[in-house]
């Protein structure tokens, strides 16, 4: 085994286990007085490891010059394209935090550091390529990821929250290793690529249950339905930024390891898996769409929107095809971009005494009194509900196209019908904003950071972002190609 190339194709991750440690050190000796500076250096590294992440998407590394560690991870160009996508989440993340912690006087160095900790993890998932790396990444991931969402100690929904969080999550964590010890037990190996020579011949009934209990584990790290249960309560309980974080970047990885898993380890058989995720889209689209419309906490909202949109990238990886892991990664890019400027908008939703204000009744004729924020939510929800010419529409058109050149006709037709139900809630937000009697809640202005990760996510959504399509088709389609490139 080569450890020195091996070690060249981690850097981003050294990268970021060595701030994360370096932080949690100076953490420790200087105290909550270093938060700002634990987290703008939190920030630079994140920075770093992009770039290097960037130079693997811009060579098109894939196959066997991609590998590390005799096959347990992969440098490609796939997972070069989600890394980059999850570096900028977080950073956006780091950015917008302060602004909601410092009111509270809950701003401590140990969230950028949990953040890096948790992005290590992802890091980990997108880049496996044999399942017992798989599941240490996204246990890295996920027992930061509890600790974050009851950040808020002395607030009972972020305990709460966290609670349910750890509990599902461990379940989940028990249903994967099940099905990840079956996969192993009837085909002798947890490499990806042992796996799907294994299957070549044919799918024996002990590894189809494999594979149904490792996509059940997986489906509920995506809030895919029917395992979308603590989407809503735990976005609703943990604080604010930390929801924006579970909306972007662990998603991002979540959904790039789920499709690595069925593209590459069961690759060689797609007709086994395809009807199960096509049931996980469709389900999720309609499921996330009807749940949303009573919702009145936008948190809670904007959970089962999270949700919805899952089921449409889900469409993309039904398609089993490289186009269609391109238009899944085009969706997921746009998808970011779109959550993050929606979490920022209702971060910068407080009262004079800065207070969050959460729900619909507090944002009624917001038009009136903060014009700002309600234009830019309001076309962030147009973008969402895929209201064209805002890039939403070009997301759902990819991953529709993709499907239907696969033969799946039935399917973009189904996903279409059923994202018009969606359009209802979102459309509600501009009811409420520009039409309803004007309450005046929302006077407190946001800070310079929010405003700026509101504006910019805006202008990337809008038609202007149009002129950006080139670039970003030309990375997915090489992303793409990098994981076809191995199977």
């Amino acid at each position: 085994m080569d450890y020195a190339n091996s070690f060249g194709h981690i850097v981003p991750e050294l990268v970021l286990t060595g701030a994360a440690l370096a932080l949690l050190l100076v953490s420790a000796f200087a105290g909550d007085k270093a938060s700002r500076l634990v987290s703008i250096l939190a920030a630079v590294a994140l920075g770093g490891a992009g770039a290097f992440a960037a130079s693997t998407l811009a060579e098109g590394s894939s196959g066997a010059t991609a590998v590390a560690f005799g096959g347990l991870l992969s440098a490609d160009a796939f997972a070069g394209f989600a890394k980059l996508l999850m570096y900028i989440a977080a950073i956006g993340c780091l950015m917008i935090a302060p602004g909601f912690f410092d009111h509270r006087k809950a701003m401590k160095p140990e969230y950028p550091v949990l953040v890096l900790f948790a992005t290590v993890g992802m890091s980990i998932m997108v880049s496996a390529t044999d399942l017992i790396t798989l599941y240490i990444g996204l246990e890295l991931n996920s027992l930061a990821a509890y600790v974050l969402a009851s950040f808020l100690r002395n607030d009972s929904r972020s305990a709460e929250a966290g609670l349910k969080y750890f509990v599902l999550g461990a379940l989940a964590s028990g249903i994967l290793l099940y099905g990840m010890s079956l996969t192993y037990g009837f085909t002798g190996t947890t490499s990806f690529d042992g796996i799907r020579i294994a299957q070549e011949t044919g799918l024996s009934t002990g590894a189809l249950f494999g594979l149904i209990f490792v996509l059940a584990g997986l489906a509920f790290k995506i809030s895919a339905v029917p395992f979308h249960m603590w989407t809503p309560d735990v976005y609703e309980g943990a604080p604010t930024p930390v929801t924006t974080f579970f909306a972007t970047a662990p998603k991002v990885a979540a959904i790039v390891l789920t499709a690595r898993v069925a593209l590459d380890a069961f690759g060689s058989q797609p007709d086994a898996w395809r009807q199960v995720v096509i049931f996980a889209a469709l389900a999720s689209i309609v499921v996330g769409a009807l749940g949303a419309i009573g919702q009145n906490n936008l948190k809670r909202l904007l959970a089962y929107s999270s949700i919805n949109n899952v089921g449409f990238i889900l469409v993309g990886l039904a398609a089993a095809s490289a186009e269609g892991a391109s238009a899944m990664l085009f969706y997921l890019a746009i998808y970011v971009v779109m959550s993050l400027g929606s979490f920022a908008a209702v971060l910068m939703l407080r009262n004079g005494d800065g207070d969050n204000l959460e729900t619909f009744e507090d944002i009624a004729g917001l038009s009136s009194t903060r014009p700002g924020i309600a234009w830019c939510l309001a076309a962030l929800m147009f973008s969402l509900a895929g209201i064209p010419p805002l890039m939403g529409f070009f997301a759902k058109l990819a991953v529709f196209w993709a499907v239907v050149n696969a033969g799946l006709i039935p399917l973009a037709v189904i996903g279409m019908a059923a994202s018009v139900i969606g359009a209802f809630y979102y459309l509600k937000f501009v009811k409420v904003m520009f039409f309803d009697e004007p309450v005046g809640r929302a006077t407190k202005a946001g800070s310079a950071a929010q405003w700026a990760i509101l504006v910019v996510c805006t202008v990337l959504i809008s038609p202007l972002g149009w002129f950006l399509t080139g670039a970003l088709e030309t990375m997915t389609n090489t992303a793409a190609a990098g994981l076809f490139a191995g199977v």
